[in-house]
């Protein structure tokens, strides 16, 4: 069986990843498993650029065949923002989840209503030799002003889905996993997935 890195420390990136991936019939490993203490710079400019620095760098640590993603929420009355830099959008370096809606909200504060937004991402798989594929994804809603659900991560609890008046975190994860902008990205990538699987 070809193992497969899921090229995260981010556990909840993780479990939604695990969950996406566990049919195709390939090995998935995390940098914990491997016992491998790695921090990629997201220095690129782009979501596609940084996906590949981390797909490409994890790759090149491991030789082993690496699945990375980056991705950011963009919202409309902030003229994008914070966009590649969701994963950091608070005033303080050592923030949180919590902290980081509570600072989108904040900033959000007596701009008209509603507040439209998408969750973007771009997958990208790298090969031991170099070899790299990526595809993008993406899902529209709006930001609410209050958390509401418990499951997902990041600003899932103040991401509603329009069609289903539900935020991402009120979603069970199998349902998460056939709207959201990371599965719809993963989604075009599976045949590709399973063209690698086959060679086992």
């Amino acid at each position: 069986m070809i193992k497969l890195l899921l090229a995260t420390n981010n556990q909840g990136k993780i479990t939604e990843l695990r969950s996406l991936l566990n049919s195709l019939g390939l090995e998935l490993v995390t940098p914990a498993d491997l016992e491998l203490n790695l921090q990629v710079m997201e220095t690129g400019d782009s979501y596609q650029e940084n996906a590949i620095l981390k797909a490409e760098t994890f790759a090149k640590a491991t030789n082993l065949w690496s699945l990375a993603d980056d991705s950011g929420l963009e919202v409309e009355a902030l003229d994008g923002a914070p966009g590649l830099y969701s994963a950091r959008y608070a005033p303080q370096p050592e923030a949180g989840d919590q902290d980081r809606r509570r600072f989108l909200l904040q900033n959000l504060e007596g701009k008209p209503c509603p507040w439209k937004a998408a969750f973007q991402c771009v997958v990208a798989l790298c090969g031991p030799e170099g070899s790299i594929v990526f595809q993008e994804g993406t899902c529209s809603g709006t930001i609410i002003p209050e958390e509401r659900g418990t499951g997902g991560f990041g600003y899932d609890p103040i991401f509603q889905l329009e069609d289903l008046q539900l935020t991402m975190a009120e979603l069970p994860l199998v349902k998460k996993n056939t709207l959201s902008h990371r599965a719809r990205a993963i989604q075009k990538l599976i045949p590709i997935l399973q063209e690698l699987a086959s060679r086992a």
